[in-house]
């Protein structure tokens, strides 16, 4: 297997993933959330995410079936992840105003 430094920052297994709960207002810093309460949305939908991932131009693909590991509620509601592509081919950001996962989910939230 290789090593993560000579894949490329455009294969899909490097892109970022973004749950719904890392978003969510209702959700408690310890059951995921990972933006302030004042950013954050009530109950965001993967779909949601990847509408708002692509508008602002960034590459991004829906995973339907999978789960975030502290999500209890095992319903269709709360399922799914974004994959987003941060970084292009040689490295260099896709968007300089998102350089980080950071940024991209406090946008993505408000």
């Amino acid at each position: 297997m290789a090593c993560a430094a000579a894949r490329s920052p455009a294969d899909q297994d490097r892109f970022i993933c973004i749950y719904p709960a890392y978003l969510n207002n209702k959700k408690t810093i310890a059951e995921g959330r990972r933006i302030p309460i004042s950013k954050a949305v009530e109950n965001p939908t993967a779909t949601e995410i990847q509408d708002v991932c692509t508008a602002v131009g960034l590459n991004a693909f829906l995973e339907k079936n999978k789960m975030y590991s502290r999500e209890w509620n095992r319903d269709a509601q709360y399922r799914g992840r974004v994959r987003v592509q941060l970084k292009q081919e040689d490295g260099s950001l896709c968007l300089v105003q998102f350089p980080s996962h950071y940024t991209l989910s406090l946008t993505s939230g408000s």
